[in-house]
């Protein structure tokens, strides 16, 4: 679970504000009933306010089985946001279950499995630290809900708040030797139903160097996450932009180099 503590600096109506949105986003969710936006005197204000309705979502849904985080530039400081099992956690070649599936949003990413436990400490950990703790690199598919009807024309703030639109998570085979890869020639096919939908190279906007997420969120990201741990799974943002799917999709996403995924919505 999230066992950081992101509300401490808001103020005691900041933080009844900002549950009074969590409850009314989880009843979007809960129910697949999805609103327009929140209620304007219940948006988030800023960057922290959006993080606690995150964390607060977060904990709600909770166990945590991993992080999403992503860039807009490979120089830009990330953003990031829990992923609860609650969304379902499924292996390549598997269902997704139609259960609170209502936009089956898919994106196509690169993920980190950790081996060992990165807790907070004072001193921050080197790459070459960070690097030793991941002990696999598997092609992945996050899966995209929200409570929003159209989260792309929701107040940015509130999507982000809203888990940045994480419903879940597929992965494939981890990828042996997966240092050695040039993720610059790196491209990736994302079919629907056997239908191309994406076709790109080295197009992650956070670009080509992921461990410095992963190295991000095991420093500065500390004081939310309480510390990164073995079995958690991270994201490391879309090479595909977003897809939306149909009842009954298959969707395959194939790495050059770091193989496929696959899964069917049910």
């Amino acid at each position: 679970m999230v066992t950081g503590n992101p509300q401490s600096s808001l103020s005691g109506m900041e933080r009844d504000r900002v549950y009074r949105a969590s409850e009314v986003l989880l009843r979007a969710r809960r129910a697949t009933s999805p609103i327009q936006n929140l209620p304007e005197d219940l948006r988030p204000h800023n960057l922290e306010e959006a993080y606690a309705l995150q964390d607060m979502i977060g904990m709600a849904l909770s166990p945590i089985g991993g992080w999403k985080i992503g860039a807009p530039s490979p120089d830009a400081t990330p953003l990031f946001g829990p992923m609860p099992l609650w969304g379902g956690y499924i292996p390549s070649g598997q269902s997704v279950s139609r259960d609170l599936r209502r936009l089956r949003g898919v994106e196509a990413e690169i993920a980190f499995h950790l081996g060992r436990d990165l807790p907070p400490r004072p001193q921050p950990y080197t790459r070459e630290e960070v690097a030793a703790a991941i002990a696999g690199a598997h092609p992945a598919i996050e899966l995209l809900e929200s409570a929003f009807v159209d989260p792309d024309n929701a107040d940015r703030l509130s999507m982000i708040g809203d888990l940045q639109m994480n419903g879940g998570f597929a992965y494939g085979p981890a990828l042996a030797n997966w240092q050695s890869v040039n993720l610059a020639n790196e491209s990736v096919t994302v079919q629907i139903n056997n239908e191309v939908r994406f076709q790109g190279t080295a197009s992650n906007t956070a670009g080509t160097d992921l461990v410095r997420l992963v190295v991000w969120l095991a420093n500065e990201g500390a004081g939310r996450t309480g510390g990164l741990r073995a079995g958690d799974w991270i994201t490391t943002g879309s090479w595909s932009g977003k897809a939306w799917t149909p009842p009954g999709a298959s969707v395959r996403v194939r790495f050059s180099t770091f193989g496929e995924v696959a899964v069917t919505f049910e």
